[in-house]
């Protein structure tokens, strides 16, 4: 069995998310007082009362998002789980990172604090929507975008074959809802997140992660990593200092990132957080084989994927 990790990005979160893991778990319940510890911010409130408003800010969010995802990987890594490679949605990328210590979990979590900080307060004013294309090729999404006359809108999310998210200002994102339905889309889907991620707007953002970057030691990969800035594999002598600043203002590949992994032989995916959606993203990639596509969001998916891994798949 060949396992690859994939880590939820930001929109995925709910209020009461690891409640559960935490209430039934301690190794949970230490991730999030190590988290509580380190940034002064009681997430496991926020994610387990809410409200929704409250955990939805970005400056929560994605703490909220990567406490999950690291309580889970540790019960996982208790159990002798392990990835051969990981690969992250956006934020989820950080917990690849932990995962494969190139982050401590210590930088790795203050990190992602202020990168939340970083795009609530410093994301440009004015009206921004994203919206998820489906049934368009990304070339036919990009050939909407450049067709849109009333604001700026891009590609922001390549997230599988068939699904490209745009991002940019609300009238230039509806406007490019009309054009692509005009043009054949199956759907087009408002989503929750507001601001233009992944575009040349979050630019403040980016530079301002790049100071935070200089303090951060990058220590030698113990596991593969995919990067959402091309797809491919992190290598030894990457500058993923500078990866992660790009990684702010440029799209997400993360179609190219399942299919890196599938190519690399992965027979196993588990994604790791709240939400089904990357697990969404493996079913709609084009496969040549059988594979296991599994979900941990709360405490009965953890048992089962933990019983199903130690059992050989059976």
């Amino acid at each position: 069995m060949k396992i690859g990790f994939l880590f939820p990005g930001q929109g995925s979160q709910t209020v009461e998310m690891g409640k559960d893991i935490y209430n039934e778990y301690e190794i949970a319940k230490n991730v999030y007082d190590r988290v509580q510890k380190l940034t002064g911010i009681d997430i496991a409130k926020i994610s387990f009362e809410g409200p929704a408003d409250v955990l939805n800010e970005t400056k929560y969010t994605q703490l909220a998002i990567l406490t999950i995802s690291l309580a889970i990987l540790e019960i996982l890594k208790a159990n002798n789980i392990n990835s051969e490679i990981s690969a992250g949605l956006s934020l989820g990328e950080y917990s690849a990172l932990i995962n494969s210590n190139a982050l401590s979990f210590d930088e790795g979590v203050k990190l992602v604090q202020k990168r939340g900080e970083y795009m609530q307060n410093l994301t440009p004013k004015g009206d921004f929507k994203m919206a998820a294309i489906m049934g368009m090729t990304d070339d036919k999404v990009e050939e909407v975008c450049k067709k849109v006359k009333s604001g700026f809108v891009v590609p922001a999310n390549y997230n599988s074959p068939g699904q490209v998210v745009i991002s940019g200002e609300e009238k230039a994102v509806l406007e490019a809802e009309s054009i692509a339905k005009d043009m054949g889309a199956k759907k087009v889907r408002i989503l929750k997140t507001a601001g233009p991620f992944h575009t040349e707007k979050l630019v403040d953002c980016a530079n301002k992660l790049k100071n935070e970057l200089k303090k951060v030691k990058i220590n030698n990969f113990e596991s593969k990593v995919i990067k959402n800035l091309d797809g491919t594999e992190y290598k030894q002598n990457d500058d993923v200092r500078d990866i992660l600043v790009k990684h702010i203002i440029n799209p997400v590949r993360f179609s190219k990132s399942i299919q890196t992994m599938l190519d690399a032989g992965i027979d196993t995916f588990i994604e790791i957080g709240p939400g089904k959606t990357l697990s969404g993203f493996v079913k709609r990639t084009n496969l040549d084989r059988q594979i296991n596509i599994l979900n941990i969001s709360n405490s009965k998916e953890l048992k089962d994927v933990i019983n199903f891994v130690k059992n050989g798949g059976m």
